[in-house]
């Protein structure tokens, strides 16, 4: 019986919340790039303003957030499983603008963590809205 518990951790855990963590993952190796729009297509920069990008990055982490926070766990914590996402997405965005004050040629700003935070409000809510549990 034991095994059958553990066997859904480990599902719960790789379902839910490896996608949140390669996600914050892929986050964090963009922000350690000094010139991270030789990554992603130029197109993104020249078009777009660096705040709408923060947003639609965080808004997918705030999503996730979402998604981990109530169906990957039990209890009190999957019940405010908005409050959580938000909560961590905001703090991870937090998190990420110290992180690249010390990324040379890159900078950190609160307005950046303001765009990052709006973001996860808006995916987390996108999110439950679009599967209300």
């Amino acid at each position: 019986m034991r095994d059958v518990a553990r066997q859904g951790v480990m599902v719960q855990v790789f379902w839910y919340w490896l996608p949140v963590a390669l996600y914050a993952g892929t986050i964090f190796y963009l922000s350690s790039q000094s010139h991270p729009e030789e990554q992603l297509p130029p197109l993104l920069f020249e078009e777009v303003s660096d705040k709408v990008l923060h947003a639609v990055e965080y808004a997918v982490l705030g999503g996730l957030c979402y998604r981990a926070f109530r169906w990957g766990v039990r209890g009190q914590v999957a019940s405010q499983a908005l409050l959580f996402a938000i909560v961590t997405a905001s703090l991870y965005g937090m998190t990420d603008e110290g992180h690249q004050f010390f990324v040379p040629f890159r900078e950190s700003s609160w307005q950046d963590w303001l765009a990052d935070t709006t973001g996860a409000v808006i995916g987390a809510l996108s999110w439950r809205s679009i599967r209300p549990g």
